[in-house]
């Protein structure tokens, strides 16, 4: 969080968007690891320049059994409640698993839960990665799971470099 903090305080479409998530995150009622979790998560591709307009779908609980996913290769989908208009949702009342355009699992209960789930369905079926978000899952799969060690993108050795600084 204090490198997201740090990258929020200066200018720049990056910036700007990595501040919207942390303003988002302060404003929460409890603060606890499955807060942390989910903002990071949102936070980590904005971080790495990605795409992530079509991977974070948001939908009312009423049309989560028969969801429009569009031709969305991989998705988190969010069933919420209330209001399908916010950025990030904190308690959704479940989170589906997309692939290839079909809800594939579905009635987990976090955001960091859905992502492992998806990447552990990614990576045991040796499907691409969207292209959208190879940074995200790249970076997930060599720095934080360490699986497949070998060179980074220096986009990825700069974040591990700057996360070995802030730990």
């Amino acid at each position: 969080m204090t490198l997201y903090r740090q990258r929020a305080s200066k200018t720049g479409k990056t910036s700007d968007a990595l501040a919207d998530i942390l303003r988002i995150h302060d404003l929460q009622d409890q603060q606890d690891v499955h807060t942390r979790h989910t903002t990071v998560l949102y936070a980590l591709p904005v971080l790495l320049r990605e795409d992530v307009s079509g991977f974070f779908k948001t939908c009312r609980v009423e049309d989560s059994d028969e969801p429009d996913v569009g031709d969305a290769p991989v998705a988190i989908l969010t069933a919420v409640s209330d209001d399908t208009e916010k950025p990030i949702n904190f308690n959704p009342i479940k989170i589906s698993i997309v692939l290839e355009s079909e809800v594939m699992v579905t009635n987990l209960p976090r955001l960091a839960d859905a992502f492992l789930v998806m990447f552990g369905l990614i990576y045991a079926l040796h499907l691409s990665y969207p292209k959208e978000l190879a940074n995200t899952f790249e970076f997930v799969q060599k720095i934080l799971l360490g699986l497949e060690d070998g060179k980074l993108k220096p986009r990825l050795q700069a974040l591990k470099n700057d996360l070995l600084i802030h730990v």
